[in-house]
């Protein structure tokens, strides 16, 4: 894809973002969704590795919702995002934090933006379901190679790329079972090795869909390599086996027990830029 076009997605998702900020701090809270206090948080608390004043920066931080809870750890937090109104969402949001937190808005797409960060110095980075709203992940990673101490962690979390993604669909399939009707819930993919982009939504009632970024584990994961990261810790978490969203059974919850639909992992950087 030329880079027109790239900037042409990144525009859209970046209005999309700033359109959807009263609706995702509305429905987000202080706390965060199912998702993030189930899946995300836990799984990424399990993967810092932090110490009183770790300099952390926190990439695509939305409403501030890690940023946050990485201050309530002690760390000293650099938080960015490309869109401005969820930057000031999260600002009105850290009050309590504030000495500890530093908003910016900064496109983490766009290699002069970042540069501009370059004298920074962090020990961990993270970047909590934010990789697969990315255009382009090359600026991000070639970037966080300069800016992470030796041996730094960069945490990221994202939607599946195995079970969650635009390519999933939930089903549900009733199965004769020695004379007894069960229910059985599954998921059906497709196209899962193919880069693609597609619109979706994040809430309903969304002021405008946002683009989705897909990308199979090995070019997802590839981009950190290729500059000298190694993937040192993983995990897949799911929702409990009698976990209720209150939402539909085809939705993510306690039918779809046996399926992660988010992929958080620790990847530590051992050549420098």
């Amino acid at each position: 894809m030329n880079t027109t076009n790239l900037q042409q997605q990144n525009n859209e998702t970046k209005d999309a973002w700033n359109a959807m900020a009263h609706l995702w701090d509305e429905r987000m809270g202080d706390e965060g969704n199912d998702f993030h206090r189930l899946l995300v948080w836990p799984s990424t608390e399990r993967l810092l590795r932090l110490k009183d004043n770790t300099r952390v920066l926190d990439i695509a931080c939305g409403t501030g919702l890690t940023s946050k809870r990485l201050a309530a750890l002690g760390a000293k937090v650099l938080a960015v995002d490309f869109a401005r109104e969820m930057i000031e969402k999260a600002k009105a949001r850290t009050h309590r934090y504030s000495q500890r937190v530093e908003y910016r808005v900064l496109d983490a797409t766009d290699e002069k933006a970042l540069n501009e960060l370059e004298s920074n110095r962090f020990d961990v980075a993270i970047c909590a379901m934010g990789l697969m709203d990315m255009v382009n992940l090359k600026p991000l990673m070639k970037f966080l190679a300069k800016v992470l101490s030796p041996s730094g962690d960069f945490i990221f979390s994202v939607m599946h790329p195995c079970f969650n993604s635009m390519h999933v669909k939930m089903v549900a399939e009733l199965d004769d079972r020695n004379g007894q009707l069960v229910t059985e819930y599954a998921l059906k993919i497709s196209n899962y090795l193919e880069s693609t982009v597609r619109q979706g939504l994040a809430f309903d009632g969304q002021p405008k869909p946002h683009l989705f970024f897909h990308r199979p584990l090995h070019i997802l994961l590839g981009e950190a390599f290729d500059v000298g990261f190694m993937l040192d810790k993983i995990e897949e978490p799911s929702f409990p086996s009698d976990y209720l969203s209150g939402n539909s059974p085809l939705s993510w919850g306690a039918n779809f027990h046996q399926f992660p639909p988010v992929l958080v992992g620790r990847l530590r950087l051992i050549k420098s830029m």
